[in-house]
């Protein structure tokens, strides 16, 4: 279940890098050849937009929760650190490719959806063997992650 685990986990933040940096596209090379927008912004909620800091707060849930699955012996502190650094590194690669809008506010709106999820996951937890919380999550997880896929690849269709 372990290697599972770490699978689902490396999927999902290959998935939620393509969303980040790329919008789902199929074409990463012609969004960076394309796409040319950079922008930074170092005000936190200067220009947020609600729908915006929501959609990045529901993105990293995920992330939490597979980290409390997957890295149980490693301090609260530093699974929310490392929540951090990956939000600021996507936002660091945005900037430097010019993808996209580099924002403060979503460095701390992802950190905090990181933060939830991994709060429910050591809340639950508390209340649910370990081995049952985690396959559920697993198994939803996977469902989850075939469906956000199955719906990019055949229903919505994005163009640049």
């Amino acid at each position: 279940m372990r290697a599972f685990s770490r699978t689902l986990f490396a999927a999902y933040l290959l998935v939620l890098l393509w969303l980040v940096l790329f919008k789902f596209s199929y074409d990463p090379f012609a969004v960076i050849r394309d796409f040319q927008t950079r922008s930074l912004n170092l005000i936190p909620f200067a220009y947020a937009r609600n729908s915006e800091m929501i959609a990045n707060v529901i993105a990293f849930i995920p992330f939490g929760v597979m980290l409390g699955v997957n890295f149980k012996q490693v301090l609260f502190k530093y699974k929310i650190g490392t929540i951090f650094a990956f939000s600021l590194l996507a936002e660091i690669i945005q900037y430097v490719l010019g993808i996209g809008a580099s924002d403060i506010t979503d460095v701390i709106m992802n950190t905090l959806g990181g933060l939830m999820g991994l709060a429910g996951y050591v809340g639950l937890s508390k209340h649910t063997r370990d081995r049952n919380l985690d396959l559920g999550i697993l198994v939803a997880g996977s469902l989850m992650l075939l469906t956000i896929l199955y719906l990019r690849i055949f229903v919505f269709i994005v163009r640049y």
